[in-house]
């Protein structure tokens, strides 16, 4: 179906932070499949874990238990800080459909509303669609399911204003990925915190693109000295492997009884042994220092970029505005797209976040030659 733009290249195979397309010319990723091959590709460890596990037990569903998914649930609780349960899905969107339906039980009848950010990304189902706030995705699949409303990021006398009898929970990212690398001002989400609290609301921290290191912390949330109620996972978890997480405090989990919710494949052996294997490395190279090593690198580099007018972001998941203005040499409007497809032709992966911004996000093992290196292309594309 034509959901997706042609692509301008194929790629069959890759290594570590190297994509190599069909015709085995070599770029490097510094995207990582939308902030997801946070190891890198085809790493070995992961991949080992997979080929056995693949060669053990594929899939057994929810009505019987494994030995692999309560490993993973058992970490990511530990790194939460502990106290909660975890629900396994399939993506980051499903994990927020979880987190959605946890709110409306726990909160109780009456109370269903979701208050989520302008700019926002919260997936693609109707429901998570309705929650993204981005108005002009919504309009082509009206009526979209009642019980979202959005208010400008930063602007607490909107959200006060929105957070009423009928709110279940507030949603937000610590950084907004897919809506541009934003970033709120200090000190909001302590106060969104404390609001929440005042008004008896979860606070739901979606971590899907910011989570497991990618911000130079464990969980982006984690920069801002709070703790959530709820937090969706899925992206990094699995390095490509398709899995997604809703973890909740005990007691907010509590709400759910069996029959409430559930998946096919949501912890299956399969997954549940990639993310396994991907929060073992990432434990062992503490990949949350590594990034905000390497982050502090890549955002100088950017900075001193011909052009670039700003870098916004945390750790490893950043945004290089462009100060693209005016027409190009050939009398063309110019755009991050352009630049993104100029540093593709040149080998290096990037992608246009806003349509003056180039996104980076590469892997959470970026050596400091590989910044390096992507920091000459980018200037020889933007010179």
């Amino acid at each position: 179906m034509p959901n997706y733009a042609t692509p301008p290249v194929t790629f069959a195979r890759g290594e570590g932070s190297r994509l190599f397309d069909t015709d085995g010319k070599a770029y490097l990723d510094f995207l990582g499949g939308l902030a997801t091959t946070s190891l890198g590709h085809s790493h070995p460890t992961v991949a080992e874990a997979i080929a056995v596990q693949a060669r053990t037990l594929l899939h057994v569903s929810n009505l019987y238990g494994n030995t692999v998914g309560p490993d993973v649930a058992a970490t990511l609780d530990r790194l939460l800080g502990g106290g909660g349960r975890v629900f396994f899905a399939n993506s980051g969107a499903e994990a927020n459909e979880c987190a959605f339906k946890l709110a409306r039980k726990w909160a109780g009848p009456g109370r269903y509303a979701v208050v989520s950010a302008y700019g926002s990304f919260h997936g693609r189902t109707l429901a998570t669609l309705h929650a993204t706030g981005q108005p002009e995705k919504h309009e082509p699949f009206q009526p979209l399911p009642e019980g979202f409303r959005h208010v400008a990021l930063g602007d607490l006398g909107a959200l006060d204003r929105a957070v009423g009898p009928d709110v279940a929970a507030v949603l937000l990212e610590p950084l907004q990925g897919e809506g541009g690398v934003n970033e709120a001002p200090a000190g909001y989400f302590a106060a969104v915190r404390q609001l929440c609290d005042e008004r008896g609301v979860l606070l739901v921290m979606d971590e899907v693109q910011t989570g497991l290191g990618r911000t130079g912390r464990w969980f982006g949330f984690e920069h801002f000295d709070i703790r959530p109620d709820v937090v969706t996972l899925a992206k990094a978890l699995g390095n490509g492997v398709p899995i997604g997480a809703c973890w909740a405090r005990a007691d907010v989990a509590a709400a759910f009884v069996p029959g409430d919710h559930g998946t096919t494949f949501g912890g299956q052996p399969l997954a549940a042994s990639a993310a396994r294997a991907v929060l073992a490395v990432m434990e062992a190279e503490d990949v949350p220092a590594r990034a905000a090593r390497a982050g502090e690198r890549l955002r100088a580099g950017l900075a001193a970029l011909p052009g670039v007018t700003s870098v916004r972001g945390m750790g490893l998941l950043l945004a290089a505005e462009l100060g693209l203005r005016g027409p190009n040499a050939t009398g063309a409007s110019r755009s991050a797209r352009e630049v993104a497809l100029a540093a593709l032709e040149r080998g290096l992966v990037v992608n246009p976040v806003t349509p003056t911004a180039i996104r980076v996000a590469p892997s959470l093992l970026v050596s400091d030659d590989e910044i390096d290196e992507a920091l000459d292309v980018l200037a020889a594309v933007l010179a």
